[in-house]
Parts: structure tokens; C-alpha cells; sequence
């Protein structure tokens, strides 16, 4: 079997008759198109035609020369008949034509400023039905868990608890104590100038229990746990598992999403009141410290300054605050892209959507106990 072979001569015409010829094959050795490619550039071809009659044998590698050919005839403005290439060829060469290209093509008329306008508006209104659609979907799975008609796995439930849980006590102490300690020692230096230093514990203790306590825990939680939720079923999601679930007729909505979202919801709250307790701490360290304030005095001022609605109002912003970075997490996780670098970007949406509306639904929450006087 010859090898190949790729030669070109101008016609009568001014034409340029390309001959092909042996074996064109991947695995063997083919002659470079590059003066072919320089005379087409030199513009003095009126046109170019094929011969493939001594062609013995071809593969794609043929196909991507002629392709390439083709497409410097068409930058130099030379017509090109492929009458003389093998059917075959023009039939792929058709074929790899008639796929678009990306991005807007040679020759399109560019879109007006209203019709740019109007796609992305419609963009915009596509990705803000996307958390109102997940959110549609988590309801109807979480009312499904009572009935027991969902998929629920028991033993991924409390490992998602230990996760949220016992885990993350060692970072919500530390956070904990400092904000306690940070609040205390801001308000002695303050209330030092007016011989009030006892008021300390109160400041400290509202300050955990109705905001501070919550709002912290929440945070530390976005960016621990909510994160590594985004980012286990964003992988889960490159890996096509989650597909996988919904051809065995598992909802990944029942089976993976609601055991996070139901574990973070229950654990918040205790992480909220196991905040709240060593913030009091950092406030007794610093009171006992700079302000000779007793223990006994510190909490007799404590007992004095906190209700029963504090509390409970710091407890229900936990559970909500876990509501809100379950959800953010989950969606953000289950949305990713194919790529390994989405499953980042994912976690980092994550933390920042769930910091977010933690801070906003906290504002929410001042407005509305102001207006309701709690």
C-alpha cells in the first residue's frame, strides 16, 4: 500500500488541481498541506478542484486536511468543487458543517440593545425560578417525612447530625468565648466612665441570647458545614451519582437533601444555647478580671437581665438560620456544574449565599420585634 500523497498543479483555467493519492492513515506518515495553504494565501487561484482517483484508503486524518483546506479557501476567497473527493468525505464534511458553531458567527447581524435587554432579562428570570423550583420540591419531600411516604436514610441522618453537631462544638466554643470575651471588654471600657461596670452582664447576655449567640453560630456554620454540603453533593454531581439515583427511581431530594437540611434545622438551636453559654463565660472572665465583679454578681445581673423571650427568640433564629444554610448549601450543590472546578465554585456560593440571608433574615427579625415590642 502506497503512502500518501498530496501534490497540486494550476490549471489552464488559473484553477489549482489538488491531487490525493495512497493511503491516507492516523497511524502513517502524511505529507503537510503548508504550500498548498501558501499558494491559496497568495490569492492567484481562480478556484480549486479535487482528484481523489488514485486515493487507496482514508480515515479522518483525511477528513481534517481537506476541512482545513477548505476553510483557507473560504478566508482567500476561493471557490472549492468537491465533486472529485470520495462520497464519504463530503458526506462528513457536510455533516461537521451543519453543526453550529459557539458564539455568534461570521456574518450575523449583531442584536440590538433591547433584544440584549430582553435575554437577559429572561436569563435573570430563569435563575430566580430555580430557588423558588428546589424550594417547591424540598417542601413536598419535607411533607412527605411525616407521612413516612419518603425515602429517608436513618443512618446518613445522624452521621449529617454528627457532622453539624458534635463536630463543630470545638469551633463554636472558640467563637463562642471570644465574642463574649470581645462584647464584655467593649462595654467595660464604655461603662467604666459611668461607674456602671455590673451593667456588663447585661450587655453581654442579651447581646448573646437575642443576636449574637445565632447570628455567629450561623456564620461559623455556613462556612464549615454548609460548605462541605455543597461540596459532597456537588461532587455527587460531577459524578453523575446523583443521576444515578433518579434512574433507580430515588428522589435525590428525599434521600440526600431533606437528612441535611432536617440535621442542621435540629442541631442550630443547641449549637445556638451551647454559644450562648460560653459567651457568658468570655463575659465572666473579663468582668472578674478588669472590673473585680464576683461571680455571684455577675449572675445574680445575668438572671436579673434575660427573660424566657430572649432566649426563645435566639433558639428560633438557630433553627431558622439552619433552615436558611441547609437550603443555601443544598442548592447550590445540587446545581453545579460537570466540571471538578464548579464543585469550588459551589462551595464558595454556598458560604456566601448562606452569610447572606443570615444577615438579612437577622435585620428581618430586628424590624419585626421592634414593631411587636419582644
Amino acid at each position: 500500500m502506497a503512502g500518501a500523497e498530496l501534490t497540486f498543479a494550476r490549471g489552464a483555467d488559473d484553477g489549482l488541481d489538488v491531487r490525493l493519492a495512497g493511503a491516507w492513515q492516523l497511524r502513517g506518515d502524511r505529507p503537510p498541506a503548508d504550500a498548498l495553504e501558501r499558494e491559496l494565501a497568495a490569492g492567484r487561484a481562480r478556484r480549486l478542484r479535487f482528484d481523489a482517483t488514485a486515493l487507496e484508503s482514508w480515515d479522518s486524518s483525511l477528513v481534517a486536511l481537506v476541512a482545513r483546506v477548505l476553510r483557507r479557501c473560504e478566508d482567500a476567497g476561493v471557490p472549492a468543487d468537491r465533486a472529485g473527493l470520495p462520497e464519504g468525505v463530503r458526506r462528513l464534511l457536510a455533516l461537521a458543517e451543519a453543526v453550529p458553531e459557539g458564539g455568534s458567527r461570521a456574518g450575523e447581524t449583531p442584536s440590538s440593545r433591547l433584544a440584549r435587554l430582553g435575554e437577559a432579562t429572561l436569563r435573570r428570570a430563569s435563575e430566580a425560578a430555580g430557588p423558588l423550583a428546589f424550594l417547591g420540591e424540598l417542601t413536598l419531600a419535607l411533607a412527605r417525612l411525616p407521612l413516612l411516604r419518603a425515602r429517608f436514610p436513618v443512618r446518613d441522618f445522624f452521621f449529617y447530625v454528627q457532622q453539624a453537631g458534635v463536630q463543630a462544638l470545638p469551633i463554636v466554643t472558640l467563637i463562642g468565648f471570644l465574642v463574649g470575651l470581645i462584647l464584655a471588654f467593649m462595654g467595660a471600657v464604655q461603662l467604666l466612665r459611668f461607674g456602671a461596670t455590673i451593667y456588663v452582664a447585661d450587655l453581654v447576655t442579651l447581646a448573646m441570647l437575642r443576636e449574637m449567640g445565632a447570628v455567629m453560630t450561623g456564620v461559623v456554620m455556613a462556612g464549615r458545614t454548609g460548605a462541605a454540603f455543597a461540596a459532597q453533593l456537588g461532587t455527587m454531581k460531577v459524578t453523575e451519582e446523583i443521576d444515578a439515583f433518579r434512574t433507580l427511581g430515588i428522589s435525590p431530594m428525599e434521600y440526600l437533601v431533606v437528612p441535611r437540611v432536617v440535621a442542621l434545622v435540629v442541631m442550630m438551636p443547641l449549637l445556638t444555647l451551647y454559644a450562648d453559654f460560653w459567651g457568658i463565660v468570655g463575659g465572666v472572665v473579663v468582668s472578674s478580671t478588669m472590673l473585680d465583679i464576683t461571680l455571684t454578681q455577675y449572675l445574680n445581673e445575668t438572671f436579673a437581665a434575660a427573660t424566657l423571650s430572649d432566649l426563645l427568640l435566639g433558639v428560633a433564629k438557630g433553627a431558622i438560620f439552619g433552615a436558611l444554610i441547609a437550603f443555601a448549601s443544598c442548592f447550590q450543590g445540587v446545581r453545579t456544574g460537570d466540571t471538578a472546578s464548579a464543585v469550588g465554585d459551589a462551595a464558595t456560593a454556598a458560604v456566601v449565599s448562606g452569610i447572606v440571608l443570615i444577615i438579612a433574615t437577622d435585620g428581618l427579625f430586628a424590624v419585626i420585634c421592634n414593631v411587636l415590642g419582644i
